[in-house]
Parts: structure tokens; C-alpha cells; sequence
């Protein structure tokens, strides 16, 4: 699905919560990186980690690249904002650095309709990321091509002082799955990083 993008978003438009606490090489398939633990998932030149809390993931696959992106499968189980840690792996033949092409594909078991649905790149925990650490969302392009979903019809990205993007203009019911495409990029390459996912719900 196309999306219209939209100029910068006020900042103060998150309405529903007040504060918030520290919210091998793919031969075949991905690794489960801590086996039964199901907490951290290798795929491509990561590995994706929903150990703080609030969500589960619940399959990855891909590598990373544009035509082979990594597919993320979560289930987030409330309306609160939650972290995804990624960590770079040891690179493989044809990897090339800083690039990761991610879809989302969030089911909603939060028990409540999401009106929108906010990402947030942090390279410190709890800390925005900054025009000086090289991690965004494709900021060296006004508009990015690749920015996509099948449950909202536009998206609109803040880049400074922060690396945020928000898709709105739609909705997904309870018990109901939204994918979500954009591309990180990462020029100053880190051990980790962070993604903030922050669902918006209806204010009342």
C-alpha cells in the first residue's frame, strides 16, 4: 500500500499514558538465539530481542535486504509502549553494513483499537536518537519508498531532534495483525540499538 507522507508531527500528541519506566549465517531458517527462553531471534546480521518486557516475538525471518527484508512477528499484549532490543551479529558474505529493511507484523492483544502507531529509534535506552549517531530512518532521503502498511494510510516522520515515525490515518481492532515497512539505517554502526513501538489508542 502507498502512503502519503505528512509534515513533522507536534510532539505532544501522545494522549494516552503519563510516563513511562525504561519501558548463522541463515542457512535455512532463523535461530532462535536463547532456544526455549524465546527471547532473542538471529536474522540476518541481527538479532532481535523482546527481553524488556511487554510483548513477545513470536517469529523472524529474512536477511535484511531489500528484496529479502527481515519479517518481525510480535504479539504485543497492552497499549503501552514497548523496546525491541536489536543487536549486530558477526557479518556474513555480502552483508552490507548499517542497511536493515524491517517489517513489522504486530497482532493486537492489547484489548483496545489502535487509532496510530509510533516508532522510536533510540541508540541509548530511554534517550531519542540525535542527528550525530548516525541511526535513522532512512534520513538522507526526503521521502522514502519504501515506507509502507497495510492498516494506515499515511505516515509522517520526525527526524529532529528525534528519529520518530508515525503511521496514522487507520485503525486495528483487537485480535487483528497491522504490518508495518520502513528501512534503519545505521552509518555509524552500533554493538545494539533500540526501537520503541508506542500504539495509539482512542483518548476515550
Amino acid at each position: 500500500m502507498a502512503l502519503l507522507a505528512d509534515p513533522p508531527f507536534a510532539p505532544a500528541r501522545r494522549c494516552r499514558f503519563a510516563g513511562f519506566v525504561g519501558c548463522l549465517l541463515l542457512v535455512a531458517s532463523t535461530v532462535n538465539v536463547h532456544g526455549q527462553e524465546g527471547r532473542a531471534w538471529r536474522a540476518g546480521q541481527y538479532s532481535f530481542s523482546d527481553e524488556l518486557g511487554g510483548f513477545r516475538i513470536r517469529s523472524a525471518s529474512g536477511t535484511g535486504t531489500r528484496a529479502d527484508p527481515v519479517v518481525l512477528g510480535e504479539e504485543l499484549e497492552s497499549a503501552d509502549p514497548v523496546i525491541l532490543v536489536i543487536r549486530q551479529q558477526q557479518p556474513t558474505v555480502n552483508f552490507i553494513e548499517g542497511i536493515l529493511y524491517l517489517r513489522v507484523e504486530a497482532l493486537n492483544n492489547s484489548g483496545h483499537p489502535w487509532v496510530d502507531f509510533l516508532f522510536e529509534l533510540q541508540s541509548i535506552l530511554n534517550q531519542p536518537s540525535t542527528f550525530g549517531d548516525g541511526l535513522s530512518f532512512d534520513q538522507t532521503h526526503t521521502t522514502s519508498d519504501f515506507v509502507s502498511s497495510d492498516s494506515f494510510n499515511r505516515y509522517d516522520r520526525e527526524m529532529e531532534p528525534y528519529d520518530r515515525l508515525r503511521f496514522h490515518d487507520g485503525h486495528v481492532d483487537p485480535l487483528r495483525q497491522a504490518g508495518f515497512d520502513f528501512l534503519i539505517t545505521d552509518f555509524n554502526p552500533k554493538s545494539v540499538f533500540y526501537l520503541l513501538q508506542d500504539p495509539g489508542i482512542p483518548a476515550t
